[in-house]
């Protein structure tokens, strides 16, 4: 509706993880580093923690799509399963021979990691919204990460999740667990600082080339308003732009960041506002 009005070739603040948009954001980038040393260092656990809409499924995306062809990974993006058909996922994903049944799978998957292994190929998966797996699943994934040599484990597990997921690892049934999680990264809200080059980032991407559109003090209302968390300022910023084009205006005020606030749900000062408070 508003492309033509701003010269977009595309919606610049979609919800959908898109990796095109990647921001290389502080604490994203953050994160990034963390797996690669992670994964570069065959530890077997790691886990990314973050509030909901702080870009967990992009990194793991970005993160994918970094790996070589030494690394077969699997992706299992809703594991509220059951271990059974979590198991059957991963072996499916990795290329092992299926099955029915928990215990041939996990013998299955053994003989396609020591394939992988003699290949000098390693082998991951990253699951996400982890929170949600049951505590029967989480167990069935520890077995999983079991799998090793004399030299080193053969299967790395990376979970992202929401903070639930810490909760879930303190009950006393999931304490085995989580003494092997050696890496840990917990996904901060986008400082008000990095906002202003987010937003001009993807309006460039979308095909913007003019002066920034936000006006400075709209984008600190908008950080006020989201609480820097990604998704929310990407609906702001998208109801924005509706109210710029409706007005036949070319630059996004203060006034089209508090309409846009008005009508979504969740967009209102929360924990952080008195921490970026105009």
């Amino acid at each position: 509706m508003y492309l033509a009005h701003f010269g977009l070739s595309e919606l610049p603040f979609g919800i959908t993880p898109d990796t095109q948009f990647i921001y290389a954001g502080s604490s994203h980038q953050s994160a990034l580093n963390t797996l690669l040393i992670a994964h570069q260092s065959g530890e077997g656990f790691i886990k990314v923690t973050g509030e909901v809409g702080t870009g967990k499924t992009l990194l793991c995306r970005r993160f994918l799509s970094s790996l070589d062809d030494k690394t077969v990974a699997a992706y299992i993006p809703n594991p509220m399963l059951e271990p059974r058909a979590l198991l059957a996922s991963v072996a499916e994903e990795l290329g092992a021979e299926p099955g029915n049944d928990a215990a041939f799978l996990i013998k299955s998957i053994s003989r396609r990691l020591l394939a992988l292994a003699a290949e000098g190929r390693n082998a991951l998966v990253c699951i996400d919204e982890a929170q949600t797996m049951p505590p029967m699943t989480l167990e069935s994934l520890r077995l999983l990460s079991n799998l090793e040599t004399e030299k080193r484990k053969l299967l790395q597990i990376i979970l992202f999740g929401q903070p639930e997921l810490d909760e879930k690892l303190a009950s006393p049934s999931a304490r085995q667990l989580l003494q092997r999680i050696v890496f840990h990264h917990d996904i901060a809200p986008m400082p008000k600082a990095e906002l202003q080059s987010y937003l001009d980032h993807r309006m460039q991407v979308a095909g913007y080339r003019g002066n920034s559109l936000f006006h400075p003090a709209a984008t600190r209302l908008l950080h006020r308003y989201s609480g820097g968390t990604p998704r929310l300022v990407n609906v702001l910023a998208h109801k924005a732009l509706i109210a710029a084009y409706g007005a036949g205006q070319h630059q996004i005020t203060p006034a089209m960041i508090k309409r846009a606030a008005t009508d979504t749900q969740g967009a209102k000062p929360g924990r952080w506002w008195w921490q970026f408070a105009l």
